[in-house]
């Protein structure tokens, strides 16, 4: 599809235009697409936010949906959360999020799939369905899903603006002098590596609280509450200031004589507002059971 913007339509925003111009999609997979390169405006990629003018090119092809065959498949999950619009899983340590071209079996999503079947949001597509964040796959807790498109939509803005409060436990290698402090190196995807990532001056702002529980001959148990949800950020801020994570050899640490599924970290507390609400809701679970064994390891 190409559209030529007249004097009626400059000025205003590419992803609102795009809405008027196409009502069954949600302005949220429009701002998908942009920022996929489906669309471009004087054969360029824009912004979401880029303004029209008069005589500009747009360029639009919704891409076509793959078929993908993601297999609904019966696999407990442990709801810690659930009303009309949403609910929160702890994800077990060693379960991917989602399918990826890879692996497309075992994963939460397929979990989600066999309970919940066409009642999950879609909007970031079908390999994400209900998927609003993501945790590593050998990072356990909390994980907030989204039942249909206007609560991902609500639940999204929440993360967007960091009005959510999400908190961690990890066990991290060496002894922290401080008792609490803020990370804030900005963070990138790794040239060299591209599974990594990295502190780098061209990254995006990642901050990080840092608060110490318990220290140990060698190691340390903090918790951390994530003011910005990069890619991996607690991972590469810990290891940046030499305290890796516990057992997370990608980033440094190597796996110590308590062998667990890599790194021993977890998503334990969220606070957020309920969907098309003012009610706040506030979770915490207890340690699992990697933080457990390492933890009795280091108290003996």
């Amino acid at each position: 599809m190409i559209i030529f913007i007249d004097e009626n339509d400059e000025n205003k925003r590419l992803d609102s235009f795009l809405s008027e111009m196409t009502p069954d999609l949600s302005r949220s997979k429009i701002q998908s697409f942009i920022k996929s390169g489906y669309i471009k405006v004087n054969n360029t990629a824009k912004k979401a936010s880029y303004i029209l003018k008069e005589n500009d090119k747009i360029d639009f092809e919704i891409p076509k949906q793959e078929t993908l065959n993601i297999k609904p498949q019966n696999i407990p999950l442990e709801i810690i959360y659930e009303d009309e619009n949403m609910l929160v899983v702890n994800k077990p340590s060693g379960m991917l999020t989602h399918p990826t071209t890879i692996e497309r079996e075992n994963t939460l999503v397929n979990a989600l799939l066999y309970k919940y079947g066409e009642n999950l949001s879609d909007i970031n597509g079908e390999f994400r369905r209900g998927i609003l964040h993501r945790l590593d796959r050998n990072t356990s807790g909390l994980l907030m899903v989204a039942k249909n498109n206007k609560a991902h939509e609500f639940l999204a803005n929440q993360i967007k603006n960091h009005t959510i409060t999400k908190k961690y436990r990890a066990i991290v290698k060496g002894v922290i002098d401080k008792n609490e402090f803020e990370i804030n190196e900005p963070i990138g995807r790794n040239p060299k590596q591209p599974h990594k990532m990295m502190i780098s001056t061209d990254g995006k702002q990642s901050k990080t609280l840092v608060k110490v529980i318990e220290r140990f001959k060698d190691a340390t148990y903090i918790e951390l509450t994530l003011i910005t949800g990069r890619t991996h950020q607690i991972r590469v801020h810990m290891s940046y200031i030499k305290h890796p994570v516990f057992n997370d050899t990608l980033y440094g640490a190597g796996q110590s004589k308590v062998k667990t599924e890599e790194q021993v970290l977890q998503s334990y507390f969220l606070r957020f507002t309920k969907p098309f609400g003012d009610e706040i809701i506030e979770l915490q679970i207890e340690p699992d059971e990697k933080i457990k064994k390492v933890l009795n390891y280091l108290r003996s």
